[in-house]
């Protein structure tokens, strides 16, 4: 018999197979769809100062607490295997998605009766360590998500992320308008970090000290990782020298130590619109 003795069918088979199996390749390492998230920050965040900073709508969110709810249910569902088949930047959105819209979600379990987000741990208590997102596997608190999941992990290594995980407070970093996405994820953490260092009520040069925010004292060993050549604060800083109004001679004498680093207050009242 003939090695070219086959049917059409199995001809056209093939074609069909590989099709299948490439497309279900590209599903497994297709992004998460941040749709639901991405329309709730759409409709209740405000952008403020030129995009420095945002004010939440939480009455807005609490009539929409449904959408949040299904979507905590929707990220809740991702297995550990899926996760660990995506991208290093689609896992990083997901996990910063997840934190934000669990911070949402925190404070609405108070709102309208809350000022700060310090107040729902109570006395004793911190609302970072309460463990109520339910997340590859496990639940978990905000805390484990960011220092553990995040920071803890060494996969990321963006120090970036100070500036999109967002705790409900008018100090931190603003809650963007929109979700992260792996795709976009890049410039995203730019576009965000350099607002933020932009916001000269936070981050600003006085005489031979610039003072910046806190978080760059919290975190300060994560500034100092080799991120893209920053081996440390005045290096990081000193590559957002535009967004930080510093001239190239300021910006030298920062990166030599010849320009202090004070750090201001943090705001934790409530970033309610």
């Amino acid at each position: 018999m003939s090695v070219f003795n086959f049917s059409a069918k199995t001809f056209f088979a093939q074609p069909v197979i590989a099709t299948t199996i490439l497309l279900a390749s590209v599903a497994a390492h297709a992004d998460f769809n941040h749709q639901s998230w991405d329309s709730l920050l759409n409709k209740h965040v405000t952008m403020t100062n030129g995009g420095k900073a945002s004010v939440v709508n939480y009455a807005g969110m609490k009539a929409d607490q449904s959408k949040l709810t299904s979507y905590l249910e929707a990220t809740s569902k991702v297995s550990q295997s899926e996760f660990n088949r995506w991208s290093k930047n689609e896992q990083l959105a997901f996990l910063i998605n997840v934190y934000n819209a669990g911070t949402v979600d925190l404070v609405l379990t108070k709102y309208p009766n809350v000022k700060s987000i310090k107040d729902i741990g109570g006395l004793f208590g911190s609302p970072w360590k309460q463990e109520f997102v339910s997340l590859l596997g496990k639940t978990r608190s905000l805390d484990d998500i960011e220092h553990n999941l995040i920071r803890g992990s060494k996969r990321y290594n963006d120090p970036r992320i100070h500036f999109a995980v967002n705790c409900a407070s008018i100090g931190c970093p603003a809650l963007q308008d929109d979700a992260f996405t792996g795709k976009r994820l890049d410039s995203q953490l730019e576009q965000a970090t350099s607002k933020f260092l932009a916001d000269s009520s936070r981050n600003s040069l006085k005489g031979d000290t610039l003072r910046v925010s806190p978080i760059f004292k919290w975190y300060k060993e994560d500034f100092a990782t080799n991120w893209r050549g920053t081996k440390d604060l005045a290096g990081f800083l000193g590559r957002y020298s535009s967004s930080l109004g510093l001239s190239k001679a300021q910006t030298a004498d920062l990166k030599q130590g010849k320009i202090k680093i004070s750090y201001t207050d943090y705001n934790w009242n409530l970033n309610k619109k």
